[in-house]
Protein backbone atom coordinates (compact mmCIF):
# COMPACT_ATOMS: atom_id res chain seq x y z
CA UNK A 1 0.00 0.00 0.00
CA UNK A 2 1.80 3.18 -1.25
CA UNK A 3 1.79 6.32 1.61
CA UNK A 4 -1.01 8.82 0.19
CA UNK A 5 -3.04 5.69 0.18
CA UNK A 6 -2.26 4.83 3.40
CA UNK A 7 -2.78 8.44 5.04
CA UNK A 8 -6.14 9.03 2.85
CA UNK A 9 -7.11 6.17 4.84
CA UNK A 10 -5.69 7.16 7.51
CA UNK A 11 -7.82 10.55 8.10
CA UNK A 12 -10.93 8.52 6.80
CA UNK A 13 -11.03 6.79 9.74
CA UNK A 14 -10.29 9.67 12.22
CA UNK A 15 -13.21 10.97 10.53
CA UNK A 16 -15.25 8.06 11.68
CA UNK A 17 -13.96 8.50 15.23
CA UNK A 18 -15.38 12.10 15.42
CA UNK A 19 -18.38 12.35 17.30
CA UNK A 20 -20.59 14.15 14.98
CA UNK A 21 -20.05 11.59 12.62
CA UNK A 22 -20.95 7.95 12.28
CA UNK A 23 -23.50 5.57 13.18
CA UNK A 24 -25.44 5.90 16.37
CA UNK A 25 -25.65 2.35 18.69
CA UNK A 26 -29.67 1.98 18.25
CA UNK A 27 -28.87 2.79 14.34
CA UNK A 28 -26.41 -0.11 14.06
CA UNK A 29 -28.56 -2.55 16.36
CA UNK A 30 -31.00 -2.06 13.73
CA UNK A 31 -28.18 -2.68 10.92
CA UNK A 32 -26.91 -5.37 12.63
CA UNK A 33 -30.13 -7.43 13.52
CA UNK A 34 -30.95 -6.89 9.51
CA UNK A 35 -27.95 -8.63 8.97
CA UNK A 36 -28.70 -11.85 11.21
CA UNK A 37 -33.07 -11.35 10.30
CA UNK A 38 -32.71 -12.88 7.13
CA UNK A 39 -34.48 -15.59 4.79
CA UNK A 40 -32.95 -18.19 7.78
CA UNK A 41 -36.07 -17.86 10.03
CA UNK A 42 -38.26 -19.27 7.51
CA UNK A 43 -36.08 -22.54 7.81
CA UNK A 44 -35.53 -22.47 10.87
CA UNK A 45 -38.80 -24.79 12.34
CA UNK A 46 -37.62 -27.28 9.60
CA UNK A 47 -34.02 -27.46 11.00
CA UNK A 48 -35.64 -28.25 13.98
CA UNK A 49 -37.45 -31.15 12.80
CA UNK A 50 -34.23 -32.50 11.00
CA UNK A 51 -32.07 -32.38 14.23
CA UNK A 52 -35.29 -32.73 16.82
CA UNK A 53 -36.60 -31.37 20.05
CA UNK A 54 -33.01 -31.45 21.44
CA UNK A 55 -31.14 -29.34 18.43
CA UNK A 56 -32.88 -26.81 20.15
CA UNK A 57 -29.95 -26.75 22.12
CA UNK A 58 -27.51 -26.32 19.07
CA UNK A 59 -29.51 -22.95 17.94
CA UNK A 60 -28.19 -21.34 21.61
CA UNK A 61 -24.64 -23.09 21.20
CA UNK A 62 -24.10 -21.50 17.39
CA UNK A 63 -25.34 -18.26 18.44
CA UNK A 64 -22.72 -18.56 21.32
CA UNK A 65 -19.58 -19.56 19.25
CA UNK A 66 -20.74 -16.77 16.50
CA UNK A 67 -21.42 -13.73 19.16
CA UNK A 68 -17.59 -15.05 20.53
CA UNK A 69 -16.52 -14.85 16.63
CA UNK A 70 -17.72 -11.33 16.22
CA UNK A 71 -16.21 -10.07 19.18
CA UNK A 72 -12.74 -12.11 18.13
CA UNK A 73 -13.88 -9.62 14.65
CA UNK A 74 -13.70 -6.58 16.94
CA UNK A 75 -10.22 -7.23 18.79
CA UNK A 76 -8.75 -7.91 15.49
CA UNK A 77 -10.34 -4.47 13.96
CA UNK A 78 -8.38 -2.98 17.01
CA UNK A 79 -5.04 -4.00 16.08
CA UNK A 80 -4.55 -1.47 13.20
CA UNK A 81 -6.63 1.96 12.79
CA UNK A 82 -6.83 1.00 8.79
CA UNK A 83 -8.94 -1.78 9.18
CA UNK A 84 -12.49 -0.97 8.51
CA UNK A 85 -13.88 -4.50 6.12
CA UNK A 86 -13.39 -7.83 6.77
CA UNK A 87 -11.15 -8.53 3.87
CA UNK A 88 -9.24 -5.68 5.30
CA UNK A 89 -8.87 -8.46 8.97
CA UNK A 90 -7.53 -10.90 6.29
CA UNK A 91 -5.18 -8.94 4.52
CA UNK A 92 -3.64 -7.16 7.55
CA UNK A 93 -3.50 -11.02 9.39
CA UNK A 94 -2.33 -13.02 5.72
CA UNK A 95 -1.46 -10.76 3.62
CA UNK A 96 -2.61 -10.18 -0.21
CA UNK A 97 -3.91 -13.98 -0.07
CA UNK A 98 -5.76 -13.69 3.55
CA UNK A 99 -7.53 -11.07 1.26
CA UNK A 100 -8.49 -12.97 -1.51
CA UNK A 101 -9.77 -16.02 0.69
CA UNK A 102 -12.04 -13.68 2.32
CA UNK A 103 -12.98 -12.08 -0.38
CA UNK A 104 -14.05 -15.18 -2.39
CA UNK A 105 -15.84 -16.56 0.58
CA UNK A 106 -18.08 -13.42 0.81
CA UNK A 107 -18.85 -12.90 -2.84
CA UNK A 108 -19.82 -16.77 -3.09
CA UNK A 109 -21.62 -16.48 -0.05
CA UNK A 110 -23.86 -13.34 -1.54
CA UNK A 111 -24.34 -15.75 -4.86
CA UNK A 112 -25.81 -18.38 -3.55
CA UNK A 113 -28.13 -15.84 -1.01
CA UNK A 114 -28.95 -14.33 -4.12
CA UNK A 115 -29.58 -17.52 -5.93
CA UNK A 116 -31.92 -18.50 -2.44
CA UNK A 117 -34.12 -15.52 -3.31
CA UNK A 118 -35.35 -16.49 -6.43
CA UNK A 119 -35.90 -19.96 -5.34
CA UNK A 120 -37.72 -18.29 -2.53
CA UNK A 121 -39.90 -16.11 -4.59
CA UNK A 122 -40.83 -19.49 -7.27
CA UNK A 123 -41.65 -21.50 -4.04
CA UNK A 124 -43.76 -18.76 -2.51
CA UNK A 125 -45.64 -17.45 -5.26
CA UNK A 126 -46.19 -21.04 -7.02
CA UNK A 127 -48.10 -21.44 -3.80
CA UNK A 128 -50.40 -18.06 -4.15
CA UNK A 129 -51.03 -18.97 -7.32
CA UNK A 130 -50.94 -22.34 -8.17
CA UNK A 131 -51.07 -23.95 -12.00
CA UNK A 132 -50.07 -20.55 -13.23
CA UNK A 133 -48.54 -20.45 -16.61
CA UNK A 134 -46.22 -17.65 -18.53
CA UNK A 135 -45.43 -17.54 -22.37
CA UNK A 136 -41.78 -16.51 -22.63
CA UNK A 137 -40.07 -16.29 -26.44
CA UNK A 138 -42.77 -18.58 -28.00
CA UNK A 139 -42.42 -21.32 -24.89
CA UNK A 140 -44.57 -21.98 -21.98
CA UNK A 141 -43.38 -22.04 -18.71
CA UNK A 142 -45.00 -23.18 -15.52
CA UNK A 143 -45.06 -23.47 -12.18
CA UNK A 144 -42.02 -22.66 -9.70
CA UNK A 145 -39.98 -22.32 -12.64
CA UNK A 146 -41.99 -19.73 -14.26
CA UNK A 147 -41.65 -16.94 -10.98
CA UNK A 148 -38.43 -17.42 -10.92
CA UNK A 149 -38.02 -16.37 -14.38
CA UNK A 150 -40.20 -13.44 -13.60
CA UNK A 151 -38.80 -12.52 -10.39
CA UNK A 152 -35.46 -12.70 -12.48
CA UNK A 153 -36.91 -10.12 -14.92
CA UNK A 154 -38.14 -7.94 -11.94
CA UNK A 155 -35.07 -7.48 -10.36
CA UNK A 156 -33.17 -6.99 -13.47
CA UNK A 157 -33.78 -3.33 -13.95
CA UNK A 158 -32.77 -2.57 -10.33
CA UNK A 159 -29.37 -4.41 -10.39
CA UNK A 160 -28.49 -1.75 -13.29
CA UNK A 161 -28.76 1.28 -10.30
CA UNK A 162 -25.41 2.41 -9.19
CA UNK A 163 -26.46 4.22 -6.33
CA UNK A 164 -28.55 1.92 -3.68
CA UNK A 165 -29.28 4.85 -1.20
CA UNK A 166 -33.46 4.01 -1.75
CA UNK A 167 -33.06 0.62 -1.97
CA UNK A 168 -30.77 0.03 1.35
CA UNK A 169 -33.22 2.29 2.92
CA UNK A 170 -35.71 0.07 1.41
CA UNK A 171 -34.36 -3.29 2.58
CA UNK A 172 -33.98 -2.29 5.99
CA UNK A 173 -37.60 -3.26 6.53
CA UNK A 174 -35.53 -7.31 6.92
CA UNK A 175 -36.20 -6.65 11.06
CA UNK A 176 -40.13 -5.64 11.11
CA UNK A 177 -40.79 -7.97 8.47
CA UNK A 178 -39.02 -10.60 10.40
CA UNK A 179 -41.23 -9.36 13.47
CA UNK A 180 -44.19 -9.64 11.26
CA UNK A 181 -43.91 -12.89 9.92
CA UNK A 182 -43.25 -14.67 14.10
CA UNK A 183 -46.36 -13.22 14.71
CA UNK A 184 -48.48 -14.50 11.70
CA UNK A 185 -47.57 -17.72 12.36
CA UNK A 186 -48.17 -17.13 16.26
CA UNK A 187 -51.62 -15.96 15.11
CA UNK A 188 -52.49 -19.20 12.08
CA UNK A 189 -51.55 -21.10 15.28
CA UNK A 190 -53.53 -19.83 17.93
CA UNK A 191 -56.41 -17.68 16.52
CA UNK A 192 -56.68 -19.56 13.38
CA UNK A 193 -56.84 -22.63 15.33
CA UNK A 194 -54.36 -24.69 13.06
CA UNK A 195 -53.07 -25.10 17.20
CA UNK A 196 -49.90 -26.05 18.44
CA UNK A 197 -50.24 -30.16 18.67
CA UNK A 198 -47.83 -32.05 17.13
CA UNK A 199 -45.35 -33.66 19.56
CA UNK A 200 -41.88 -34.27 16.98
CA UNK A 201 -39.23 -36.39 17.72
CA UNK A 202 -36.85 -35.54 20.41
CA UNK A 203 -33.47 -36.32 18.45
CA UNK A 204 -32.65 -37.18 14.99
CA UNK A 205 -29.16 -38.08 14.36
CA UNK A 206 -29.47 -38.69 10.75
CA UNK A 207 -30.84 -35.03 9.97
CA UNK A 208 -28.13 -33.55 12.62
CA UNK A 209 -25.59 -32.32 10.14
CA UNK A 210 -28.64 -30.37 7.89
CA UNK A 211 -29.98 -28.73 10.54
CA UNK A 212 -26.49 -27.89 12.54
CA UNK A 213 -25.70 -26.01 8.99
CA UNK A 214 -29.06 -24.23 8.23
CA UNK A 215 -28.36 -23.15 11.91
CA UNK A 216 -25.06 -21.41 11.17
CA UNK A 217 -26.44 -20.02 8.21
CA UNK A 218 -29.29 -18.14 10.75
CA UNK A 219 -25.89 -16.50 12.37
CA UNK A 220 -23.23 -15.56 9.09
CA UNK A 221 -23.53 -11.65 9.36
CA UNK A 222 -19.83 -11.61 10.10
CA UNK A 223 -18.77 -10.61 6.72
CA UNK A 224 -21.11 -7.30 7.26
CA UNK A 225 -19.82 -6.86 10.85
CA UNK A 226 -15.82 -4.72 10.88
CA UNK A 227 -18.09 -2.29 8.34
CA UNK A 228 -20.77 -1.94 10.46
CA UNK A 229 -18.03 -1.15 13.51
CA UNK A 230 -16.11 0.80 11.52
CA UNK A 231 -19.18 3.46 10.83
CA UNK A 232 -20.00 3.91 14.88
CA UNK A 233 -19.71 7.21 16.08
CA UNK A 234 -18.29 5.12 19.39
CA UNK A 235 -17.11 1.70 18.05
CA UNK A 236 -16.62 0.86 21.62
CA UNK A 237 -19.69 -0.17 21.90
CA UNK A 238 -19.84 -2.48 19.32
CA UNK A 239 -19.44 -5.15 21.71
CA UNK A 240 -22.95 -4.51 23.06
CA UNK A 241 -24.31 -3.71 19.52
CA UNK A 242 -23.28 -7.43 19.46
CA UNK A 243 -25.18 -8.79 22.56
CA UNK A 244 -28.06 -7.19 21.83
CA UNK A 245 -28.28 -8.43 18.38
CA UNK A 246 -27.37 -12.09 19.01
CA UNK A 247 -29.55 -12.06 22.13
CA UNK A 248 -32.52 -10.19 19.93
CA UNK A 249 -32.18 -12.62 16.83
CA UNK A 250 -31.79 -15.97 18.97
CA UNK A 251 -35.30 -15.06 20.69
CA UNK A 252 -36.63 -14.54 17.16
CA UNK A 253 -35.52 -17.95 15.26
CA UNK A 254 -35.77 -19.85 19.07
CA UNK A 255 -40.03 -18.87 18.86
CA UNK A 256 -40.14 -19.43 15.40
CA UNK A 257 -38.48 -22.83 15.13
CA UNK A 258 -40.76 -23.73 18.09
CA UNK A 259 -44.07 -22.70 16.69
CA UNK A 260 -43.45 -24.11 13.46
CA UNK A 261 -42.43 -27.49 14.79
CA UNK A 262 -45.27 -27.74 17.13
CA UNK A 263 -47.28 -26.42 14.01
CA UNK A 264 -46.61 -29.06 11.50
CA UNK A 265 -44.23 -31.77 13.27
CA UNK A 266 -42.58 -33.67 10.76
CA UNK A 267 -44.62 -32.53 7.74
CA UNK A 268 -43.16 -28.88 8.04
CA UNK A 269 -41.53 -27.76 4.73
CA UNK A 270 -38.47 -26.06 3.89
CA UNK A 271 -39.97 -22.93 4.43
CA UNK A 272 -43.06 -22.82 7.12
CA UNK A 273 -44.98 -20.53 4.74
CA UNK A 274 -45.17 -23.34 2.41
CA UNK A 275 -47.35 -24.99 4.87
CA UNK A 276 -49.55 -22.25 6.01
CA UNK A 277 -53.53 -22.59 5.17
CA UNK A 278 -53.58 -20.73 1.74
CA UNK A 279 -56.91 -18.84 2.35
CA UNK A 280 -56.50 -17.28 5.29
CA UNK A 281 -55.38 -13.50 5.26
CA UNK A 282 -53.21 -14.08 7.94
CA UNK A 283 -50.87 -16.09 5.42
CA UNK A 284 -51.19 -14.25 2.62
CA UNK A 285 -49.67 -11.55 4.96
CA UNK A 286 -47.10 -13.92 5.90
CA UNK A 287 -46.28 -14.78 2.56
CA UNK A 288 -46.46 -11.23 0.80
CA UNK A 289 -44.16 -10.03 3.81
CA UNK A 290 -41.55 -12.90 2.80
CA UNK A 291 -42.00 -12.18 -1.17
CA UNK A 292 -40.88 -8.36 -0.35
CA UNK A 293 -37.59 -8.72 1.01
CA UNK A 294 -35.89 -10.52 -1.73
CA UNK A 295 -37.11 -7.96 -4.29
CA UNK A 296 -35.50 -4.84 -2.47
CA UNK A 297 -32.47 -6.67 -1.69
CA UNK A 298 -31.27 -8.73 -4.27
CA UNK A 299 -29.47 -5.82 -6.06
CA UNK A 300 -28.06 -4.66 -2.86
CA UNK A 301 -26.82 -7.93 -2.31
CA UNK A 302 -25.22 -8.63 -5.72
CA UNK A 303 -24.02 -5.03 -6.30
CA UNK A 304 -20.35 -5.86 -4.38
CA UNK A 305 -20.17 -8.90 -6.82
CA UNK A 306 -20.93 -7.00 -9.61
CA UNK A 307 -18.86 -3.77 -8.31
CA UNK A 308 -15.56 -6.52 -7.60
CA UNK A 309 -15.92 -7.65 -11.35
CA UNK A 310 -15.76 -3.87 -12.92
CA UNK A 311 -12.93 -3.14 -10.74
CA UNK A 312 -10.85 -5.79 -12.45
CA UNK A 313 -12.35 -5.04 -15.75
CA UNK A 314 -10.22 -3.09 -18.71
CA UNK A 315 -13.19 -0.30 -19.12
CA UNK A 316 -13.76 -0.21 -15.27
CA UNK A 317 -16.13 3.26 -16.40
CA UNK A 318 -17.97 1.76 -19.57
CA UNK A 319 -21.78 1.84 -18.72
CA UNK A 320 -22.24 -0.24 -20.77
CA UNK A 321 -20.37 -3.13 -19.73
CA UNK A 322 -21.96 -2.61 -16.10
CA UNK A 323 -25.04 -3.34 -17.22
CA UNK A 324 -23.97 -6.57 -19.29
CA UNK A 325 -21.67 -7.47 -16.15
CA UNK A 326 -25.08 -7.23 -13.37
CA UNK A 327 -27.08 -8.62 -16.42
CA UNK A 328 -24.98 -11.54 -16.79
CA UNK A 329 -25.10 -12.16 -12.64
CA UNK A 330 -29.32 -12.18 -12.50
CA UNK A 331 -28.74 -14.76 -15.33
CA UNK A 332 -26.18 -17.17 -13.82
CA UNK A 333 -28.38 -16.78 -10.38
CA UNK A 334 -31.37 -17.75 -12.65
CA UNK A 335 -30.31 -20.62 -14.35
CA UNK A 336 -28.51 -21.84 -10.46
CA UNK A 337 -32.35 -21.54 -9.22
CA UNK A 338 -33.72 -23.22 -12.07
CA UNK A 339 -31.17 -26.40 -11.64
CA UNK A 340 -30.93 -26.50 -7.93
CA UNK A 341 -34.47 -25.07 -6.55
CA UNK A 342 -33.73 -27.45 -3.39
CA UNK A 343 -34.11 -24.21 -0.88
CA UNK A 344 -33.49 -26.23 2.52
CA UNK A 345 -30.50 -27.97 1.38
CA UNK A 346 -28.72 -24.81 -0.89
CA UNK A 347 -29.04 -23.05 2.62
CA UNK A 348 -27.86 -26.04 4.44
CA UNK A 349 -24.66 -26.20 1.96
CA UNK A 350 -24.14 -22.95 2.24
CA UNK A 351 -24.34 -22.31 6.44
CA UNK A 352 -22.26 -25.72 6.01
CA UNK A 353 -19.43 -24.24 3.54
CA UNK A 354 -19.73 -20.95 3.77
CA UNK A 355 -21.24 -19.65 6.52
CA UNK A 356 -18.71 -21.44 8.99
CA UNK A 357 -16.11 -21.00 7.64
CA UNK A 358 -16.93 -17.20 7.72
CA UNK A 359 -18.19 -16.90 10.77
CA UNK A 360 -16.16 -19.70 12.93
CA UNK A 361 -12.86 -20.45 11.01
CA UNK A 362 -11.52 -17.05 9.94
CA UNK A 363 -12.04 -15.10 12.78
CA UNK A 364 -10.51 -17.93 14.57
CA UNK A 365 -7.32 -18.07 12.21
CA UNK A 366 -6.78 -14.28 12.11
CA UNK A 367 -7.12 -13.09 15.35
CA UNK A 368 -4.41 -15.94 16.60
CA UNK A 369 -2.37 -14.96 13.60
CA UNK A 370 -2.88 -11.11 14.58
CA UNK A 371 -2.35 -11.28 18.99
CA UNK A 372 0.57 -13.80 19.60
CA UNK A 373 -1.07 -13.54 23.67
CA UNK A 374 -4.02 -15.39 22.15
CA UNK A 375 -1.59 -18.45 21.00
CA UNK A 376 -0.53 -18.90 24.86
CA UNK A 377 -2.06 -22.20 26.60
CA UNK A 378 -4.96 -20.72 28.16
CA UNK A 379 -9.16 -20.13 28.34
CA UNK A 380 -9.03 -17.94 25.38
CA UNK A 381 -6.70 -20.43 23.73
CA UNK A 382 -8.67 -23.66 24.48
CA UNK A 383 -12.24 -21.51 23.43
CA UNK A 384 -10.66 -20.71 19.99
CA UNK A 385 -9.23 -24.27 19.25
CA UNK A 386 -12.58 -26.12 20.30
CA UNK A 387 -14.78 -23.50 17.76
CA UNK A 388 -12.25 -24.75 15.33
CA UNK A 389 -12.41 -28.15 15.62
CA UNK A 390 -16.07 -27.56 16.08
CA UNK A 391 -16.23 -25.37 12.97
CA UNK A 392 -14.05 -28.08 11.36
CA UNK A 393 -16.07 -31.05 11.97
CA UNK A 394 -19.57 -29.03 11.26
CA UNK A 395 -18.18 -27.44 7.79
CA UNK A 396 -16.94 -31.14 6.51
CA UNK A 397 -19.87 -33.19 7.96
CA UNK A 398 -22.44 -30.85 6.35
CA UNK A 399 -21.10 -29.76 3.09
CA UNK A 400 -21.04 -33.50 2.07
CA UNK A 401 -24.46 -34.51 3.60
CA UNK A 402 -26.46 -31.32 1.90
CA UNK A 403 -24.69 -32.01 -1.60
CA UNK A 404 -25.34 -35.55 -1.05
CA UNK A 405 -28.82 -34.53 -0.71
CA UNK A 406 -28.84 -32.18 -3.50
CA UNK A 407 -27.25 -34.45 -5.68
CA UNK A 408 -29.79 -37.45 -4.50
CA UNK A 409 -33.28 -34.87 -5.54
CA UNK A 410 -31.33 -33.48 -9.02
Amino acid sequence: MDLSRAEKLESQNEVQQQPSKGTSFLRTCFNGLNALSGVGILSIPYALAQGGWLSLVLIFLVAVLCWYTGLLLRRCMDTHPLIKTYPDIGGHAFGYKGRAIVSVFMYVELYLVAVEFLILEGDNLDKLFPNMVFKLAGMKIGGKQAFVVLTSLIVLPTTWLKSLGLLAYISAGGVLASFVLVICIFWIGAIDKVGFNESGATLNWSGMPIAISMFAFCYCGHTVFPTLCSSMKDRSKFSKVLLVCFITSTISYGSMAVMGYLMYGEHIKSQVTLNLPIKKLSTKIAIYTTLINPLTKYAIITAPIATAIEEKAVFRNSRSLSIFIRTALVISTTIVALTIPFFGYVMAFIGSFLSVTASMLLPCLCYLKLNKAARRFGLESIAIVSILVAGLFIGVVGTITSIKQIVNHL
